[in-house]
């Protein structure tokens, strides 16, 4: 259930109670694909730098070590030794990202395995019993995520083809929540708001899928080759047409300051990969910007990544030693920087939330962008 507990403007402070814990928003949700985090991170790092929800993924847990090996070791959480709340996504964003080897129907989608070739289907009720086994606190729905821009007449077809199968997830995943031996008979819904770049598609989709009563609704679609001045438009759009008493995702996002933007637009969910895969290439955030510690003027800074930061990186270690460990191709680089990068992004949100409560969210995101210089 959330509960909206102030709002400054547009931008809501609000919790989600789940079964696995409650989610204070706004939210960024730290992305381990196969039920890990890139770069040497174990689940009891991420408690130790603020990570409230894990991110993992439907398709790529699915192919390995396959959902049953998970189910049978008691799902997700048990598997990975996690106890906080959890969100799958459905694999209709991998299904996007195969489009040279995949086939859209309208029971599903046929697409060839990345790892071995081998071919698979995946529709509404496959992705709903992958999410089931694995137990995850929150389910996303299956949905076609186009690539900006498509055609009109494409989009219209796509969009109605994924409320098609929203209708078919909800009704699954009331039936595997009702049946004995699911792990999580709690596990909530999340449906995908599409449309690609069409205000009127998205909005009518939204107030569409609005209807359903799901437990929360994510914007997906973006982040795929737009702008983000276009980014920012569809989310204005959207957002006044989606249940205000429920959660609102932005899928894929983001940089810092689109999380800003679009906290400042009504978004209380957020993932993106980008601050993991920025760390293990030595760009790391500081609250002056990104800077690339493979620079040579690092070379003898003995300044941590980012002065006053209580990540382990910064408490223990100089930009010159771990500019030495990226040199030597020590692994502990790659560790120490998405340590860093998450817990900036973990701390982010804990200061937007703070901003929000003590009604000073504006204020905060100026001197944000002020001290950034768009670096970051």
């Amino acid at each position: 259930m959330y509960k909206l507990l102030k709002k400054h403007k547009n931008a809501r402070r609000g919790e989600l109670k789940t079964v696995h814990g409650t989610i204070q928003t706004p939210v960024f949700m730290n992305v381990g694909t196969l039920a890990v985090i890139k770069g040497a991170v174990s689940s009891m790092d991420l408690k130790d730098i603020g990570c409230q929800v894990e991110l993992s993924n439907t398709y790529h847990l699915h192919l390995r070590p396959s959902d049953d090996v998970i189910y049978k070791m008691g799902g997700l959480h048990k598997f990975m030794n996690w106890d906080r709340p959890i969100l799958t996504d459905s694999g209709g964003f991998q299904v996007f990202s195969l489009s040279n080897i995949r086939k859209i129907k309208e029971e599903g989608v046929f697409f060839n395995s990345h790892i071995d070739g081998k071919k698979i289907f995946m529709g509404p009720e496959e992705s709903m019993r992958i999410q089931s086994n694995l137990g995850s606190t929150i389910a996303m729905a299956f949905d076609e995520c186009i690539e900006n821009p498509s055609p009109r007449e494409y989009v219209i077809k796509s969009v109605e083809r994924t409320t098609r199968w929203l209708e078919r997830c909800k009704a699954e995943l009331d039936r595997l929540n009702s049946l004995p031996n699911t792990i999580n008979k709690n596990q909530m819904l999340f449906g995908i708001n599409q449309g690609g770049i069409f205000e009127d598609i998205r909005i009518q989709h939204a107030k569409t899928i609005s209807e359903m009563n799901l437990d929360g609704y994510a914007i997906g679609g973006l982040a795929v080759g737009e702008t983000h001045e276009e980014m920012y438009r569809i989310i204005d759009a959207v957002v006044p047409h989606l249940p205000q008493e429920k959660p609102i995702y932005l899928m894929g996002v983001g940089l810092p300051s689109n999380i800003l933007e679009a906290v400042s637009r009504g978004v209380d969910f957020f993932d993106c990969v980008l601050p993991a895969r920025n760390g293990r290439h030595a760009h790391v955030f500081t609250k002056y910007g990104k800077i690339n510690l493979n620079n040579a003027k690092y070379e003898l800074d003995g300044a941590p990544i980012d002065e006053g930061c209580q990540c382990p990186a910064c408490k223990n270690y100089t930009r010159s030693y771990i500019r030495h460990l990226f040199k030597a191709k020590e692994m502990l680089a790659m560790r120490l920087c998405v340590l860093h990068n998450l817990y900036f992004y973990n701390n982010l949100m804990q200061e937007i939330r703070d901003a929000i409560d003590g009604d000073y969210f504006d204020e905060f995101k100026e001197k944000k962008f002020d001290d950034w210089k768009g670096k970051a």
